[in-house]
C-alpha cells in the first residue's frame, strides 16, 4: 500500500540542487519539498521563497533533526557526501546522493555500514540510467534485440571547460567525468568491470598539470561476462555537449544518444544544418527529474531504488583503478584498488 507525499529536503542548492528543488517542488505530485538548505548566507531564502517551500536554513543538521522530514536530498560538495549520508542515515532518514558516493573506498564503506545499520534506502544520482534513451537500450538489450553484449563503448565530450578552482577539488577527470561511463557500462553490460587501463594527455588547457589532471582521456575496460570495452572522455569539445553509447551484441548493436538538440535538419544553398546540443542541462534536464521521480515512488512503494549504494560504490572504484592506471601506465585489476 503507497504512503501519502514523502516529505523532502534538499541539502545544496548550487545549479544541480537547484533543479532538484525545483522538481521535488513542483514536478513531483507525490512529493513534498518541507526544506531547503545552504551555507551560503542568503541563498536557501532565496530559494525557499521562490519555490514556495515553507523553511530555509543554512545548517543540514536542522534537516536530519526534523522528525517530519522522511528523505533527504545530498547535493552538497563531494568531501562533505560521507559525513552527510552517515548523518542522515543515523537519523532515519531516506537519502538520495549526488554522484559520486564519496571520495573515497574507506569512507564509502563507512557509508554502506551506516545506511545497513539503520535499514534506510540509498540512491546514488547516476542520471543516464534515467534518460529515455539509455533507459529504452537497456530494456532492448534485457530483451535479447542484439543478443549478448560483449562490447561497450562510451563517448564524453564537453566543452564546457571547468576552472581550477574546481579542478582542484573534483578529483581528476576519471572521477569526475568518465565515472557516468563507468557507471552506464556495467548497467548495459550487465556486469562488473574487472580491470582497467587508462590514458591521458593535456592538449589545450596547460594549467590541468599544476593539478595533475588531463583534458583528454581514454580508459579500455574488462567485464565480468568476458566482455570488453572504451570510454573516451574530453573537456575539450568546442563543438558542442557530446554524450553518446553503444553496445555491441553478438546478433547486433545499439547505439544511443545523438548531437542534435532538435530533430529537425535546415537545408539551404549553403548547405545543411542542425542545432548541436551545448550543455549538460540541455541535454539531461529530464533524466533528473526521472531519476527523483523514481527516488520518491521507490519510497512510496517500500521498495529500495535502483542505482544503490553498492552500484555507488563499484562506479567509485573504477575511477579510482582508472587514476591509478593513468598515473602508473598499468593495467589495473578492480579488485586490487583500495583508494587514491
Amino acid at each position: 500500500m503507497k504512503m501519502g507525499k514523502i516529505r523532502c529536503a534538499v541539502l545544496g542548492l548550487g545549479r544541480l540542487g537547484y533543479w532538484h528543488a525545483e522538481n521535488l517542488a513542483n514536478r513531483i505530485p507525490n512529493a513534498e519539498l518541507a526544506l531547503v538548505v545552504d551555507p551560503i548566507e542568503g541563498r536557501a531564502e532565496q530559494v525557499a521563497r521562490e519555490l514556495g517551500v515553507p523553511a530555509h536554513s543554512t545548517n543540514p543538521d536542522d534537516a536530519f533533526d526534523r522528525p517530519d522530514i522522511e528523505a533527504v536530498a545530498i547535493v552538497t560538495p563531494t568531501s562533505t557526501h560521507a559525513d552527510m549520508i552517515i548523518k542522515a542515515a543515523n537519523a532515519g532518514k531516506q537519502i538520495f546522493v549526488e554522484k559520486p558516493i564519496t571520495q573515497t573506498l574507506e569512507e564509502a564503506d563507512r557509508v554502506i555500514e551506516a545506511i545497513r545499520a539503520r535499514g534506510v534506502f540509498c540512491q546514488v544520482g547516476f542520471m543516464r540510467r534515467f534518460d529515455p534513451a539509455y533507459h529504452e537500450a537497456k530494456k532492448r538489450i534485457q530483451k535479447g534485440d542484439i543478443g549478448q553484449p560483449i562490447y561497450f563503448k562510451g563517448l564524453s565530450r564537453d566543452g564546457n571547460m571547468p576552472p581550477a578552482s574546481f579542478i582542484e577539488h573534483s578529483g581528476g577527470i576519471y572521477l569526475d567525468v568518465a565515472i557516468h561511463d563507468y557507471d552506464i557500462g556495467r548497467f548495459l553490460m550487465g556486469a562488473d568491470i574487472v580491470s582497467v587501463r587508462a590514458t591521458g594527455n593535456v592538449l589545450m588547457n596547460p594549467f590541468l598539470k599544476d593539478y595533475g589532471d588531463v583534458d583528454q582521456a581514454m580508459t579500455t575496460l574488462k567485464f565480468s561476462n568476458g566482455g570488453a570495452g572504451d570510454v573516451e572522455t574530453m573537456r575539450i569539445a568546442p563543438y558542442g555537449y557530446d554524450i553518446r553509447g553503444e553496445v555491441v551484441g553478438t546478433d547486433g548493436v545499439i547505439r544511443i544518444g545523438s548531437l542534435r538538440e532538435h530533430n529537425i535538419q535546415v537545408l539551404t544553398f549553403k548547405g545543411s544544418t542542425y542545432d548541436i546540443i551545448p550543455d549538460f542541462p540541455t541535454k539531461f534536464r529530464e533524466a533528473y527529474l526521472l531519476e527523483m521521480v523514481h527516488f520518491i515512488d521507490s519510497l512510496q512503494n517500500g521498495v529500495r531504488p535502483s542505482c544503490t549504494e553498492e552500484d555507488g560504490r563499484s562506479a567509485l572504484q573504477v575511477a579510482i583503478a582508472a587514476t591509478e592506471s593513468f598515473k602508473t601506465g598499468q593495467e589495473v585489476r578492480i579488485d586490487q584498488v583500495r583508494s587514491l
